[in-house]
């Protein structure tokens, strides 16, 4: 009995060295195992960090009765973060992993784990264990590859809100019109005519003019004209006594008044009109004579002066209505003085609407914010605007429009939903566009862009945006089309297009940031071009000294990692 039992557990021992033989040697030979990893240096695209690992085993590695559980992992400072588990079995495991011939085989595996900033210096590692009727072996971890080479976050997510323009002018043209009427084939000045109401205007803002000191004279137009009824040789000669005579009343006018303008060459410009065919059609239009059609169609018809008159006094119904309540109007001289009106300088808007803003009008208030370059200065006179006229749209928005460009998106938010509730315009859907992208929700931003009625560059440049951080390379340069901004730039460097990219940025202005002098480094390093890469890297230092660490950890200079020079601006 003894020997049967002492038997039966050498049998046991025997199966349990066999089964931990079959382990240890597939843990032995793993360096045998080839595997392929895509991309050879992991990166990150639209926030993920998506591996593929192509792998094959030898001929008579994998034992028929074991199962291996491989789990990749990325491995970084002050943590670590799994891919999925992948089972793969021998040929005799009765379980559903995909199965692996003695004979050798190969095996394909994808998955993805959301990107973490810890991951820029990451190693990718392959914990393997192998099951064997059920005793297991922990694998030696397996290096598969470095990363995360985190170029696509470096996206740019600067707003570009739009300002409404200002209808602010400094000189604003104004005039006064007066007529003087004369009796048919006259042409002297009538004193009734010097009594009535436009001439007595005319002559008060003629005064007003010279005494106010923001109203300038600009110069003065006298058109003396005949109506177009009798003789043209006549009627030429009567517009010009006409005109001799309105140029004599005004000039006397104006020196009444003690206005020296007068005496200025080309300050009174004269202009005479023998057959007033212009005025007299207007003066039909307006009227309600029977034959109103009729007339126009005659003027519409002959353009010769001598036939038009003929065929108009062929009516005669007509054209005795014509001589009692069109043609004494057009025997006139019209005079026209043109000012300009002079508003506050500069200066004098700067100062006002720091001490008493109340006396500015809103086109001032708005205009007040373009004469500084201060951000907080502008914003401060926005926001004067909206509490002083809270009506005005335009001042809501623009207010928060600094507010976004000074990185205070609540505030700007709230500001762009009092623009909306007054006019919901594409301004304000862009912007707000914009402030959604701010907040992560990109999904919102897109449909607000999506909604304008036309796209701007600014709407272009925020749904680029967004299309970099959702992978879309070729989507998101298209969108940015040919504008040399950084983002577009990003955005053909991730599509592959370098020399696109390098030209872009190359014919764009550095910024203070220092983020598109990295970028070209980044392309140096990546064309193999020491030089480029060294000097644009040392200025994207100089602008922002948080790039040495950066860079430092960068996967994207790894063949630079032991070169002094890089070494000692990284350091």
């Amino acid at each position: 009995m003894k020997k049967i039992r002492s038997y039966f557990i050498l049998i046991i021992a025997a199966a349990l060295i066999s089964g931990c033989s079959g382990l240890n040697k597939m843990k032995d030979n793993a360096d045998q195992v080839r595997y392929d990893v895509i991309p050879e240096v992991l990166e990150t695209h639209a926030g993920d960090v998506d591996l593929t690992i192509e792998g094959t085993f030898p001929e008579k590695y994998f034992d028929k009765n074991t199962i291996l559980e491989a789990t990749p992992v990325l491995v970084y400072s002050g943590g670590e973060t799994q891919f999925e588990k992948v089972a793969l079995q021998g040929e005799n495991v009765q379980a559903n992993n995909e199965v692996i011939q003695n004979s050798g085989g190969n095996f394909s595996y994808k998955s993805t784990v959301p990107y973490d900033e810890a991951m820029h210096k990451s190693e990718l590692v392959l914990r393997v264990t192998a099951t064997r009727k059920g005793k297991s072996v922990d694998f030696d971890p397996v290096k598969l590859a470095d990363g995360v080479i985190a170029t696509s976050t470096l996206v740019s997510k600067d707003p570009m809100p739009v300002i409404m323009p200002d209808n602010f002018k400094r000189i604003i043209p104004e005039d006064k019109m007066a007529d003087i009427h004369y009796l048919i084939n006259m042409a002297n000045i009538r004193n009734t005519e010097l009594k009535s109401e436009d001439i007595a205007a005319l002559k008060e803002y003629l005064s007003l003019v010279n005494t106010e000191e923001d109203l300038e004279f600009v110069d003065m137009l006298v058109s003396a004209y005949a109506s177009p009824d009798g003789e043209l040789d006549f009627n030429e000669e009567l517009s010009g006594k006409r005109l001799q005579s309105a140029s004599k009343y005004i000039k006397r006018e104006f020196e009444k008044s003690e206005i020296s303008q007068i005496e200025k060459e080309g300050f009174v410009k004269n202009e005479k009109t023998a057959e007033d065919w212009e005025g007299f059609k207007e003066e039909v239009n307006k009227s309600n004579i029977e034959e109103k059609d009729l007339i126009l169609r005659v003027l519409s018809m002959y353009s010769d002066p001598v036939v038009r008159e003929q065929e108009i006094r062929n009516m005669s119904t007509a054209f005795e209505v014509l001589k009692e309540d069109i043609l004494p109007k057009l025997r006139r001289s019209k005079l026209i003085v043109n000012v300009n009106k002079i508003g506050r300088s500069d200066q004098e808007i700067l100062e006002q609407i720091n001490s008493d803003p109340s006396e500015l009008n809103i086109e001032e208030l708005l205009y007040a914010a373009t004469l500084t370059d201060d951000a907080k200065e502008q914003l401060k006179y926005y926001q004067i605007a909206a509490k002083q006229v809270p009506k005005c749209m335009r001042a809501h928005n623009n207010a928060g429009a600094l507010q976004l460009r000074l990185g205070n998106v609540a505030k700007a938010k709230a500001a762009f939903e009092k623009a909306k509730a007054l006019k919901n315009n594409d301004v304000v859907k862009n912007n707000l566009g914009f402030v959604a992208l701010m907040e992560g929700n990109n999904e919102e931003a897109e449909d607000l862009f999506n909604s304008m009625t036309s796209s701007t560059t600014q709407s272009k440049y925020g749904l680029g945006t967004i299309a970099i951080m959702h992978g879309e390379y070729d989507k998101a340069v298209n969108y940015f089309d040919n504008e040399p901004v950084y983002n577009n730039a990003l955005a053909h460097l991730l599509k592959g297009d370098m020399s696109k990219a390098k030209n872009m940025l190359d014919n764009m202005e550095m910024c203070e940031s220092g983020t598109p002098s990295y970028l070209k480094a980044v392309i140096g390093a990546r064309m193999d071009n020491r030089d480029y890469m060294l000097n644009n890297l040392r200025e994207a230092i100089e602008y922002n000294a948080d790039w040495k660490e950066f860079a430092a950890e960068d996967v994207e200079f790894a063949k630079f990692f032991t070169d002094s020079e890089f070494t000692s601006l990284v350091e």
